[in-house]
């Protein structure tokens, strides 16, 4: 009962206009950035990161937790119609959904994705309400041994998942480890990295970073593509599945919320990878796995479900530990703390506005996203075929607007440019983008309670294998990381026998 009460306090927070506006661009922005082919969800938050600097901690995240939910939701438009992911989450979609759209099933497809959409996400939101708080509780028992434990075995996790070669992944986390150092170390209290520069103090800013990594060097490398899209053009009718595709897709549906929740509490899971694991496992159960990649609704209702069920369960971890289990989770810890709010295990007793405010919002914009998809789905198709030549100046514009206006710095407006080039050299190479960014954010975090954990043993090392949460967490990070080095040693070893370069 007591849940049921801070959930209507919650509403109370989200109804107000303000908020309600803010939940209905989210998503909105969320629909067509998962729509159209290019940005996606991180460089979509990258962009609007700026405007949530100036209101209300909540508000703001009302509106990026909108766009990350709502992507998800859009993805699956573009895969059905174009057999092109609007969204990365949304690459396995296209398997079956385009081809029940080419089977002129386009309308069950789009709504049994919508469905799945909404059931998985809320789903996850009954969840997650019900996890934050005990988990919340065992973080208490947390120290700086602990914490440092727990960061390493994320920082392994989203380098060992990485989608290409482990090396790059790792190196990606080892520049965003440095980058994070540059400032003023808080501790000694001298520069470190800053080049001489004066506006480099207070270090690295996270939005001039990210909107160049995702947002600016996204466009340089999409204006490398063609702009012309194929739209199927069939006519979109029978948008509420029928009771046979109900009762294929229904089992899907439910394994794949619990699927999704799960894989998504885990750092480096995430809504990708709960989505290729909820298309294997449907494929694998399946009395007819022929029919998977030639029309299968089960394909498109299990991945749809698990991707959305995903990005409630990424904030478990955010909201009772306070550490990202993934960008577009970290993008969302950066706006917290620029605002001045630290999530963690006493994020709901401290700022229980803010807690159950998102929790609310969540609700309220998985309905309307609901409401919004079937209906303007015809409208998304339109917008597919607007060349994309047309809308990059205006992305541009927007990403220099709204990188001055944090500090009216155009300092700033340079490091973004030059994070702009990086991030594009870095898409052209294939290194990956994710684990520079959290360790970024996590670099510190992991300093100073790498720091504390020496101070409060004298410096003995040993600290961090005494207490036994802190022991696991570190000695599975170690492991990770020794199978991470097996791995790409033996991967090396097999490519050379076979005379092929080493990634």
């Amino acid at each position: 009962m007591e849940v049921v009460n801070h959930l209507l306090f919650g509403f109370q927070v989200v109804l107000q206009p303000i908020n309600l506006f803010y939940c209905f661009l989210g998503v909105l922005v969320g629909t067509l950035i998962g729509v159209l082919p290019g940005i996606g969800p991180i460089g979509a938050m990258a962009i609007l990161l700026p405007s949530t600097y100036h209101v209300e901690p909540v508000t703001g995240i009302i509106l990026l937790a909108g766009i990350y939910y709502g992507a998800m939701y859009g993805g699956s438009t573009t895969s059905i119609m174009v057999n092109i992911p609007g969204e990365a989450a949304s690459v396995v979609t296209c398997l079956d959904g385009y081809q029940m759209a080419r089977q002129g099933r386009a309308g069950p497809a789009l709504g049994i994705s919508a469905m799945g959409s909404f059931i998985g996400g809320t789903f996850g939101l009954v969840l997650l309400m019900f996890l934050v708080n005990p988990l919340a509780s065992f973080a208490m028992k947390f120290g700086p041994p602990e914490y440092v434990g727990i960061m390493l075995v994320g920082l392994c996790l989203v380098t060992y998942l990485a989608k290409g070669s482990m090396l790059k992944a790792v190196i990606m986390a080892v520049l965003g480890l440095i980058l994070g150092c540059v400032g003023t170390d808080l501790v000694m209290g001298k520069l470190r990295f800053t080049l001489g520069l004066d506006q480099l103090s207070d270090g690295l800013g996270i939005v001039p970073m990210v909107m160049g990594l995702f947002g600016v060097s996204e466009v340089l490398l999409n204006l490398e593509k063609s702009s012309d899209v194929d739209v199927l053009s069939t006519k979109i009718k029978n948008l509420f599945p029928s009771w046979q595709d109900w009762k294929r897709s229904l089992k899907p549906i439910i394994r794949g919320s619990f699927l999704g929740f799960g894989l998504g509490i885990l750092p480096g899971g995430g809504s990708i990878i709960s989505s290729f694991a909820s298309y294997t496992m449907e494929k694998k159960l399946s009395k007819n796995p022929e029919k998977f990649g030639h029309g299968a609704i089960e394909g498109v209702a299990g991945p749809e479900t698990a991707n959305n069920a995903a990005t409630s369960g990424a904030f478990v971890p955010l909201l009772a530990f306070g550490i990202p289990p993934n960008v577009v989770i970290a993008l969302l810890l950066g706006a917290l703390l620029m605002h001045g709010v630290t999530p963690g295990p006493l994020f709901m007793t401290q700022h229980p506005k803010i807690f159950w405010g998102i929790i609310a919002s969540m609700y309220l914009g998985n309905a309307m996203l609901l409401i919004l998809n079937l209906p303007l789905i015809p409208m998304w198709v339109r917008l597919l075929k607007v060349p994309y030549r047309i809308m990059f100046p205006l992305i541009i514009l927007f990403c220099l607007i709204g990188v001055y206006t944090i500090q009216n710095s155009i300092f700033d407006v340079i490091i973004m440019l030059v994070f702009s080039v990086i991030g594009y050299v870095m898409k052209k190479y294939e290194f990956e983008e994710a684990p520079l960014v959290l360790a970024f954010i996590l670099g510190p975090m992991i300093e100073n309670a790498f720091r504390q954990s020496l101070i409060i043993s004298d410096g003995n090392l040993f600290v961090f294998f005494t207490r036994p949460i802190s022991a696991v967490m570190v000695s599975a990070a170690i492991l990770l990381f020794m199978l991470q080095g097996l791995t790409f040693f033996r991967r090396a070893r097999e490519k050379v026998a076979r005379g092929e370069g080493v990634d």
